[in-house]
């Protein structure tokens, strides 16, 4: 350790005194490096100032790539390596919408990932608004030759997102010429929502995208005053060839048990709109900053923490799944692979996610888990529960290996989740400190104990 971290130590130990645990003098300290530097909110300022958005196969993706590894060697870590992923390459295009009947009005869009275009020039047609699939199916073929909105409330991300999701391929199935979605989020500001869709094989692939809730709602009263609603939609949206991309990976060594290992992780790419601040800008660099503050401070683990910043999470997970299948053989060594991606407000929660666990093997491992919480206790309540852990992880959850997710207050996360709102204004810098030094503290925790999960 420098003299200058060696004396910060020694202040921070000397003013809380004697009654704190070594968990919580460490917790302190993290905490005071983290706030003085605000090392997270600095790098996110660049990522999202100097780069901004990163969608998969775009050249600002790879600039982040090349950022982070940058980055993390300048912290001090070290097996720094980008791992190669091949991804997804759908590019946006230019894209309009307007309503003709029943009273000419501009519409704000962003078509949604992965969807294909209209044909040139556009395509105008009525539109039908349905509230649920079960509303769709009675009309059946009566949506034929139409463009089907679906106007569904927003009830919770999980709830509603099928609806973004399943759409397009639903309404195709009755010959609809293209779907909209109301935005998936509980505001929106005259301001859509993007997010990934898919298509069944079994149906023509039709142009979907998001209209704003304004948009949306707009629609459903023209409708049930029984008016026409007929509407011109452009869209330029294509899906290139894969294109080269990566994971980047760096490491503390553990000193005593180096092959035993726990990875942070965020994703580094985002979508085409916004800065990709809270959709994962802030996860990525709370893991980046929890590393730093743990090698800035000298702090020798005896297991490896392994910092892994994910490709392609947004359109495709290809980074977690090539991840799985690079490292299947190391899974019995992970001791858990924690993911941040539910925005920058401060954590409240570390969720277990043990997919091919017993009942009573969920409950021993609970207990494991709460027995670090005197390493977090100076970051105010942070649950330590069963649940589920990220995306990116989840491949590898799926084959056993332990899952940890890191919950956010997200308390304003999807009234600008995927939009053009998404920028660092919205990102506040004591939250982003905060963050770092409880997932450092957390994570140090984890890698000096005993505690296996399975």
């Amino acid at each position: 350790m420098n003299p200058t971290r060696c004396l910060l130590c020694c202040l921070t130990v000397a003013t809380l005194g004697a009654q704190s645990s070594p968990e919580a003098l460490r917790a302190e300290t993290l905490r005071t490096e983290a706030f003085r530097t605000h090392g997270a909110y600095e790098d996110l300022a660049w990522l999202c100032d100097r780069i901004g958005h990163r969608l998969s196969g775009s050249p600002q993706l790879d600039q982040a790539i090349v950022w982070a590894q940058a980055r993390l060697k300048a912290a001090g870590l070290v097996n720094v390596h980008a791992e190669p992923v091949m991804v997804p390459h759908w590019v946006r295009g230019q894209e309009s919408a307007e309503l003709l009947l029943p009273a000419p009005h501009r519409l704000n869009i962003l078509g949604l990932g992965g969807s294909v275009g209209t044909p040139v020039g556009g395509l105008t047609a009525d539109v039908q608004v349905v509230g649920s699939f079960d509303e769709l199916d009675r009309l059946g073929e009566a949506v034929k030759g139409k463009i089907v909105l679906f106007d569904v409330p927003f009830k919770g991300y999980g709830h509603t997102v099928v609806y973004r999701h399943d759409g397009a391929a639903k309404a195709a199935k009755y010959g609809a010429v293209a779907a909209l979605v109301r935005s998936v989020g509980p505001v929106s500001l005259d301001t859509p929502h993007t997010g990934a869709m898919d298509y069944d094989p079994a149906f023509p692939k039709i142009p979907t995208a998001a209209v704003t809730i304004e948009a949306s709602t707009q629609m459903r009263r023209m409708q049930q005053r029984g008016e026409r609603i007929r509407m011109q939609l452009e869209m330029g949206a294509k899906t290139l060839p894969d294109a080269p991309s990566a994971n980047v990976v760096a490491e503390i060594r553990g000193i005593e048990r180096p092959e035993e290992i726990v990875i942070l992780s965020g994703h580094l790419d985002s979508w085409d709109v916004g800065q990709g601040a809270q959709d994962d800008g802030a996860g990525t660099v709370i893991a980046m900053e929890a590393a730093r503050l743990i090698q800035s401070l000298g702090l020798r683990p005896r297991r490896t923490i392994r910092v892994v910043l994910w490709t392609n999470e947004e359109n495709g997970l290809r980074g977690g799944k090539a991840y799985r299948d690079a490292h299947r053989a190391e899974f019995k060594n992970i001791v858990a692979a924690v993911e941040t991606d539910s925005g920058s407000e401060r954590i409240k929660a570390f969720s277990l996610d043990l997919r091919k666990a017993t009942p009573e093997a969920k409950a021993a491992a609970l207990i494991s888990l709460q027995r670090l919480a005197t390493a977090i206790e100076p970051f105010g309540p942070i649950d330590l529960r069963l649940g589920g852990s990220g995306a990116d992880v989840s491949p590898m959850v799926g084959e056993g290996v332990p899952g940890i997710g890191v919950g956010h207050a997200a308390t304003h996360y999807f009234d600008i989740h995927h939009t053009h709102a998404d920028t660092l204004d919205k990102i506040a810098k004591d939250d982003l400190a905060h963050n770092a030094a409880a997932l450092a503290a957390f994570a140090f925790a984890l890698a000096q104990s005993d505690v296996r999960f399975q």
